[in-house]
């Protein structure tokens, strides 16, 4: 499973699911990735993410298909 890495630009408390999976290079853009929360391919911490702008903070580990994406701060 392929890890990626993200850091939250200094002074962003969180980013929102979507603009995350934009942003890693997962889905072309925010409205593909409220697609595939909306479909449910897309949980954080182990869990279904239902809401599609919901607030990703560092720590939260976001898994999209075989992707994981481990958030950080800045």
């Amino acid at each position: 499973m392929p890890i990626i890495e993200f850091t939250l630009a200094e002074g962003s408390p969180f980013i929102e699911v979507n603009q995350l999976l934009k942003a890693t290079g997962v889905c072309d853009s925010g409205g593909a990735g409220k697609m595939l929360v909306a479909e449910g391919h897309v949980s954080v911490g182990g869990e279904i993410e239902t809401r599609k702008t919901a607030k990703i903070r560092p720590g939260q580990i976001v898994t999209c298909g075989d992707v994981r994406i481990v958030v950080r701060a800045s």
